[in-house]
């Protein structure tokens, strides 16, 4: 079993990736080779640092802010592929069938934040604060998608809010990078609406991997990778998170410096696609690190790549 702590993303996602190139095994689950790690246990002590941002390693920050705006808001609409064309080879029915958004905000008509908030008011050393993602009577339905997340676990302790997500399935380059991001903003938001710390956390993978095509990328990853940059707080009280999420998605800004990047950059992204790039770099100009990583992704596509031939960021895989 590989466990091991880190202060910030950049230095969780290397010291993963490494030790999947040195002590993985080869595994080819649906004929694609990948190197794998069999029980992994990532802590991360500062979820505030939560973006990977690394010279081997870009995020595009238009998808990590759309991906964590669609699944709070309980959303499995299709607007999510316009910053991800690739998703729509995975959905069913028009409908990506494993989207979190919904089992997340609409489990059987009950929503789960709701519940896991009232649960840690009510009983603030509760053990039952669990929000359940995999269904098993959807997931085994042959539909492409299947939720690569089994679940999250919350626990108050010591004043601090402990956050544990379980993974059955984890693709280190694509999909931990996004997850940290998407995981540790909920983290934060329900530290908030239970007036609490945000205390350490923690991610479960039962099989943590590195698909073939992305082994030379991961071995350019520097050993003593640098710091992520802290977020600023991005709290917003219960009682407003749904109405500002919305206005969010369609790039509207809410008078909050962190909410506000994000609806900075979903609306710069749309702008791009569309070939108003001046437009979408004035967008970038909104405070924060989403709108500055953006201008900075925007800069590498200039240099190597014409807009139509810019690669569309790839799903996640399970």
């Amino acid at each position: 079993m590989f466990v091991t702590t880190a202060d910030s993303a950049n230095e969780l996602f290397t010291r993963a990736s490494k030790t999947i190139l040195n002590e993985g095994r080869p595994v080819a689950p649906r004929g694609m080779a990948t190197t794998e790690l069999m029980g992994t246990y990532l802590k991360l002590t500062d979820p505030a640092a939560r973006m990977v941002a690394l010279p081997a390693r870009t995020l595009n920050p238009a998808f990590a802010a759309a991906e964590t705006v669609w699944i709070l808001s309980g959303s499995d609409d299709n607007w999510i592929c316009d910053f991800n064309s690739r998703l729509g080879a995975l959905t069913d029915h028009g409908t990506l069938q494993g989207a979190y958004g919904p089992r997340l905000r609409r489990w059987h008509s009950q929503d789960q934040l709701d519940y896991i908030r009232l649960q840690l008011m009510n009983d603030c050393q509760s053990r039952r604060a669990v929000i359940q993602i995999f269904d098993p009577c959807r997931d085994t339905a042959g539909y492409k998608d299947v939720p690569c997340t089994l679940g999250y676990r919350f626990y108050v302790r010591e004043n601090r809010l402990e956050m544990h997500t379980s993974m059955r399935s984890q693709d280190a380059w694509l999909g931990l990078p996004y997850d940290l991001i998407t995981a540790t903003v909920l983290q934060e938001l329900m530290a908030g609406w239970l007036g609490v710390d945000v205390g350490d956390y923690h991610h479960h993978v039962d099989s943590l991997h590195l698909y073939a095509q992305h082994q030379d990328a991961a071995r350019d990853l520097a050993d003593d990778a640098p710091a992520s940059t802290r977020w600023q707080p991005l709290a917003v009280p219960w009682s407003d998170f749904d109405q500002v999420l919305k206005h969010v998605i369609e790039g509207e800004p809410v008078g909050h410096p962190v909410w506000d990047g994000f609806a900075a950059v979903l609306a710069s992204y749309r702008l791009w696609k569309a070939g108003r790039r001046d437009e979408a770099r004035s967008k970038t100009t909104a405070p924060g690190l989403f709108p500055q990583a953006l201008a900075a992704w925007y800069d590498q596509r200039d240099q190597h790549l014409p807009l139509a031939a810019m690669p569309a960021p790839v799903p996640k895989a399970g």
